[in-house]
């Protein structure tokens, strides 16, 4: 029966979920999320019936075909993509982003210019710092060392006639701040330039609209989404069609998204993603979906509201120890911020803190979260980087309660 109440019912939404039947909690979720009971009965299914290559006259070959479509089109339903042929399937956030990078160098000419962030993950620098090798310059908008934000007046400063692209994080996977995209988006292409955005962080917590936030291209990890360890590239079909490809010199320009795919996506991955959307779907209906709201938009913004009771419960916390500081906003409004909370401890480094939790059975991390330039940058790499607790709308108050119980005793 659909539950009319206006909180997330975190009995329905921990059933689809196996793992979390067991003892330990996990707040380790920006490195990877538990994956959907209905992700993997999709995958298996996809092996035991019908695992065969794809595109052959005979039957089970064309049931083959039939699911890995299904699972993008699964993919560009839930980003509100246009059109299926827009969304990239591949090994991982980094992987493809770096496939990216190197499709757009040839389009690039010597004095060119890129903008990069200093809060990004590597996987969104790295590739296009590189590119200075061929004569691109590239800039760097820097994140305010006292606020923790990046000001949009620094990135206007940065751009020029000659800014070709401009790579920005979403929601940084360190400080758990939403960045304005679509303003920044704006911004970028009154230049006549394009964006790159990493959604990694951002996509577990909140519903990803690509055309409304006008992003040229936006990649995330799947297996930080509930699904199996694949990401997603998306690209407005008019760029991917332009792009050179990545795939053998005889696969056809036209041929988006193949052509970006040497070897093509994994099979059964593939098809298992098409349970993701379904699962929001359904917590949309069990929670009552009101008839003017698409499923999506209801499922997310329940989702919005427990992770803000979740942002306040462990923020209250950490802001009545004098010796914590949070590394970014420290407020627990879920409009500004996701659920992903990092911070030091004067006079503890920060590796001795996770493992002082593992007894308890309770999972986090420390370190540079392979966002090393803002971890340097900022001054944070001595102390063995930040402590981050990374939560999403499966966990409960009741594990966030166990979590600051027993930091209470630590610090």
């Amino acid at each position: 029966m659909p539950n009319p109440a206006p909180g997330l019912d975190l009995d329905f939404v921990r059933q689809h979920f196996p793992a979390l039947a067991g003892d330990w909690v996990f707040f380790d979720n920006a490195g990877g999320s538990q994956i959907l009971k209905p992700v993997v009965d999709r995958i298996t299914e996809f092996l035991y019936t019908s695992n065969v290559q794809l595109g052959a006259s005979y039957t089970v070959s064309q049931q083959a075909t039939a699911r890995v479509a299904a699972g993008e089109k699964a993919m560009a339903r839930w980003i509100n993509a246009a059109d299926p042929a827009e969304v990239i399937l591949g090994p991982s956030t980094s992987a493809l982003l770096r496939m990216l990078a190197q499709c757009f160098r040839p389009t690039l000419q010597p004095g060119d210019e890129i903008i990069v962030t200093n809060a990004d993950h590597e996987a969104n620098i790295s590739p296009w710092v590189e590119l200075e090798r061929e004569g691109i310059v590239i800039k760097t908008w820097r994140v305010n060392p006292v606020t923790f934000e990046l000001e949009l007046a620094d990135l206007e400063a940065l751009l020029t006639p000659h800014t070709r692209l401009v790579a920005v994080t979403h929601v940084s996977n360190v400080l758990g701040t939403v960045n304005p995209v679509r303003a920044i988006a704006d911004l970028v292409h009154a230049q006549g330039a394009l964006l790159c955005v990493d959604g990694v962080a951002f996509a577990p917590h909140r519903r990803v609209d690509v055309q409304a936030l006008d992003v040229d291209f936006y990649s995330f990890s799947l297996y930080k989404v509930y699904g199996p360890h694949q990401a997603l590239l998306y690209g407005k079909k008019e760029l991917l069609l332009a792009l050179p490809g990545y795939n053998h010199f005889f696969i056809e320009d036209t041929a988006v998204p193949y052509k970006f795919q040497p070897g093509g996506s994994s099979y059964e991955l593939s098809y298992g993603l098409t349970a993701i959307p379904e699962y929001f779907e359904s917590v949309a209906r069990h929670h009552g979906q009101p008839a003017d709201v698409g499923p999506l938009d209801h499922a997310f913004a329940l989702i919005q509201q427990h992770e803000g009771r979740l942002n306040e419960r462990l923020l209250s916390f950490l802001h009545s120890r004098p010796s914590v500081r949070i590394i970014g906003r420290d407020t627990a409004d879920p409009t500004q911020r996701v659920s992903t909370i990092s911070f030091v401890v004067e006079g503890i480094s920060s590796d001795k803190i996770p493992p002082q939790l593992d007894a308890h059975q309770i999972g986090i991390r420390y370190g540079h979260f392979y966002a090393l330039r803002l971890i340097e940058d900022l001054g944070l790499m001595a102390n063995q980087g930040v402590v981050r607790v990374s939560m999403v709308h499966y966990n409960t108050v009741e594990e966030c309660d166990h979590l600051i119980e027993q930091l209470a005793e630590i610090l």
